[in-house]
């Protein structure tokens, strides 16, 4: 046994509480480890290979695969927080609205958080054929849903309007990132996004002045 793995065991062994600082260090080095590779194949004992410590810090840190795969995801989906704070501090507006449309759309075109992104899209296939008590994929859409709804709430939509725009808005967006992953073509996935973004925008003017 090496001598970092040594040590994990005995930190392990004494511990009473996970180190908060240390199972953030470990996520981050996990999800720098799975951006070229499929997140079907992930378990405790490759990552353990991988990243040089124990199996047993691993599940130490996050106790099940199913909560791994959950806290990966998490860590990959974070930033619905910087969108939702961006809304939550401006005044409500069009403009606000489309402006974290548009800070998502630039994060997903980034080469690395396509990656990202398919390992979204493959935990929510996993989580569709073997649920489980997973519901990490679907709680993230809610979310986005969530986000958009709450901010079509605040421009004077309806509860109907928001709660059917901001579905179809998110699904847009989810099918305009899996057109980028499959295809890779960046230049025609925005175009396309910019054409959505146009025909939203439209309708969203007119509910707003029928409101």
């Amino acid at each position: 046994m090496s001598a970092l793995k040594a040590y994990d065991c005995y930190l392990v062994s004494v511990a009473r509480e996970p180190d908060p600082s240390r199972k953030t260090e470990l996520l981050a080095q996990i999800v720098e480890y799975l951006l070229d590779k499929p997140l079907a194949t992930v378990t405790f004992r490759t990552l353990a290979h991988a990243l040089g410590v124990s199996t047993f810090t691993l599940v130490y840190h996050f106790g099940s695969r199913a909560e791994l795969l959950s806290e990966i995801v998490g860590a990959i989906s974070g930033r619905e927080n910087d969108i939702q704070a961006q809304l939550s501090a401006e005044p409500p507006s069009l403009d606000a609205y489309f402006s974290g449309l548009e800070q998502s759309w630039q994060w997903s075109i980034q080469p690395r958080n396509r990656q990202l992104q398919r390992l979204e899209f493959e935990a929510a296939m996993m989580e569709a054929v073997d649920p489980g008590p997973r519901s990490y994929t679907r709680a993230l859409y809610e979310r986005w849903q969530a986000i958009g709804r709450d901010a079509l709430l605040a421009l004077g939509c309806s509860e109907a309007d928001a709660e059917a725009e901001s579905r179809l808005t998110v699904s847009a967006m989810f099918g305009l990132q899996y057109d980028l992953i499959v295809n890779e073509d960046v230049e025609a996935a925005t175009a396309a996004f910019r054409a959505m973004l146009d025909g939203h925008r439209r309708h969203l003017e007119s509910l707003v002045r029928q409101g």
